[in-house]
């Protein structure tokens, strides 16, 4: 395989701690077998980018201590309410929170996967989010018909420059890969600038198939090229209790636990230890049909 095929904890080992790790909303695969494994491993200090934002992969991240900061524009789970560890990190100010919008993600990925410096983007002026955003900048617009503002006046055309967002580390799950590492992501571009972007890209999959997936012109175009992988590792169910988009639905039934369950620390803590509890049988059974075969 061109692209290393790997296990969970070998996939989340290369993952530094301190590490810059882009994440993709719920609704487009996040890898809650790798937030697993990362939480298992015992990983901090890492810095979580929404793309654009998170909610029960970033929660369980922030509640059981791996991340110091969040750059996000919400972090929250859907129907079922605020994300509560999240919530109770910022109050007790145990991470830095950096706010932004979900054009200004995306845009300053696209910075990034193009190799510049800087992108402009507006709809931020005027905003509390500009304000609290010192990286951010706001210049007179240089194209501007009659050109820049007079010396001291406001500008006649402001326009906020974004600095690049280059993640360490991109990590999704997707349905399958094939044995050369192309991995099948369908409409979710959102992966593929990611992927762009990043320094690495980590990918849990349900399955690695034979053939290439580029092979079909009909469906080369949701492929995210092996180029763009640094590895993968097989994690049937890998979303759960997320859905994975064309293949599996969410369980609202687990997502509604989990919810109530977090709202207490006690709660958090024993709903983390039968989450890691099973996840680790679940691995050691495959680790034995593994050496069966």
């Amino acid at each position: 395989m061109t692209v290393p095929a790997l296990t969970v904890a070998e996939l989340v080992a290369l993952i530094a701690p301190g590490s810059l790790v882009a994440v993709p909303p719920d609704y487009s695969g996040p890898s809650l077998a790798a937030t697993r494994a990362l939480i298992a491993a015992g990983t901090t200090g890492l810095r979580l980018l929404a793309v654009p934002t998170s909610g029960m992969q970033a929660d369980l991240l922030i509640g059981a201590g791996v991340v110091d900061e969040v750059e996000a524009a919400a972090v929250l789970l859907g129907e079922h309410g605020g994300a509560p560890r999240f919530t109770a990190a910022v109050v007790a100010g145990a991470i830095r929170m950096r706010d932004t919008t979900c054009p200004a993600v995306h845009a300053a990925l696209q910075a990034a996967e193009k190799g510049l410096p800087f992108i402009p983007l507006r709809g931020l002026i005027g905003s509390d989010v500009l304000r609290f955003r010192p990286d951010w900048q706001v210049i007179d617009n240089p194209f501007a018909v009659g050109g820049g503002a007079a010396a001291g006046a406001a500008s006649a055309d402001p326009i906020v420059l974004l600095p690049a967002i280059r993640p360490d580390v991109a990590l999704f799950h997707a349905p399958r890969a094939d044995r050369d590492g192309n991995v099948w992501i369908g409409r979710r571009r959102e992966l593929v600038t990611m992927a762009h972007a990043a320094s690495a890209t980590l990918v849990t999959v349900e399955e690695i198939v034979d053939g290439s997936l580029l092979a079909d012109e009909a469906t080369a175009a949701g492929v995210l090229p092996a180029l763009y992988v640094t590895a993968v590792a097989v994690a049937p169910g890998g979303a759960w209790p997320l859905g994975l988009p064309g293949h599996s639905e969410p369980d609202n039934a687990e997502q509604a636990r989990y919810a109530r369950a977090a709202r207490s620390d006690d709660g958090f803590r024993a709903y983390l230890a039968e989450l890691l509890a099973d996840a680790a049988g679940a691995a050691d059974a495959a680790g034995a049909a593994d050496a069966g075969r």
